[in-house]
């Protein structure tokens, strides 16, 4: 997609359904292929994410002993009367669990950026696609400019549109890259988990009516709350604190969607926001950038977990 800025990303784009139309368009033209293939790819992803949560297991632990069976519990202890969030923030915490479970066992997820932060924008679109279903109509958009496509109108699904707030999460994950990082290694958790949470919280707002000023500002609030995350593996394996850490970053793309679409800004621009990122990224110490050479990687507990030195 080549996208090196958000006001390159949004550049002369009024209409946030235009906007994903031409960030299809540019997918395709970039590998060589149809708009309609390019969104086939893209349906497969969404596909992948809904089997990573409906095929969770809880009986499944992953290799080191850290996690599994965590998603189980939460769903056990509200169904038997637990809690007190509503059922949409629940949900999303059960979602954002299975998700990074599933990885820490070694079943298929999708990396959306990174491994590591796997379970945040699942868990955000699962929940949304779940729980506000009948709110989310048909929609008829502009047709995507593409010689290869029926110019019939023509409606989407409910999972089409989720397909189309994947390209928009995609695009502005791309940003995100180019000018900063979405590499624990060099950024920190905020790379991450920060850049899942970014990514989701426009994905939400997209998906609940915002248009493109709205769905921005979501981005840049989301990624704000999470600066300076340190990323410090306990033990080295994706886990600890990784897989909580994907629950708040969900519940942050959330948050900081729903104070967007109220008309609530970020003072500071998104591209300023990710540059900031990348520059925390720099400044922070190399034992808090995945190396489990600090932070809770090296608490007493967590040097129990250490690899045995022989």
């Amino acid at each position: 997609m080549a996208y090196t800025s958000i006001v390159e990303l949004i550049d002369n784009c009024t209409d946030v359904e235009e906007l994903i139309d031409r960030i299809i368009a540019n997918d395709a033209n970039e590998r060589g292929i149809s708009c309609e293939a390019s969104f086939e790819q893209m349906k497969v992803l969404w596909e992948a994410m809904l089997a990573s949560v409906n095929n969770y297991d809880g009986s499944l632990k992953s290799n080191s002993g850290l996690s599994g069976g965590d998603a189980k519990k939460y769903e056990d202890f509200r169904r038997n009367g637990g809690g007190v969030v509503g059922d949409l923030l629940a949900n999303l915490i059960t979602n954002a669990l299975k998700v990074s479970e599933s990885n820490a066992c070694m079943k298929r997820i999708v990396a959306a950026p990174t491994a590591g932060s796997c379970g945040v924008i699942p868990a955000v679109l699962i929940t949304l696609y779940n729980h506000r279903k009948a709110n989310l109509a048909s929609f008829q958009p502009s047709l995507i400019k593409d010689e290869n496509v029926s110019k019939d109108d023509y409606n989407f699904t409910l999972d089409d549109k989720i397909v189309r707030s994947l390209y928009l999460a995609a695009a502005v994950g791309e940003v995100i890259a180019y000018r900063a990082s979405i590499a624990g290694a060099e950024g920190g958790c905020q790379a991450e988990i920060g850049a899942a949470s970014s990514m989701a919280a426009c994905a939400f707002a997209y998906l609940n009516a915002g248009n493109i000023k709205q769905i921005m500002h979501a981005g840049a609030l989301s990624l704000k709350a999470l600066l300076g995350l340190a990323c410090d593996p306990v033990g080295g394996y994706v886990e600890v604190p990784c897989i909580k850490r994907n629950v708040t970053g969900a519940a942050n793309a959330v948050t900081s969607a729903e104070l967007a679409l109220a008309g609530i800004e970020s003072r500071i621009p998104f591209d300023e926001v990710i540059d900031a990122m990348g520059e925390i990224g720099r400044k922070m110490d190399i034992s808090l950038r995945e190396t489990s050479t600090g932070g809770l990687a090296m608490t007493p507990t967590g040097r129990q977990y250490l690899p045995k030195q022989d």
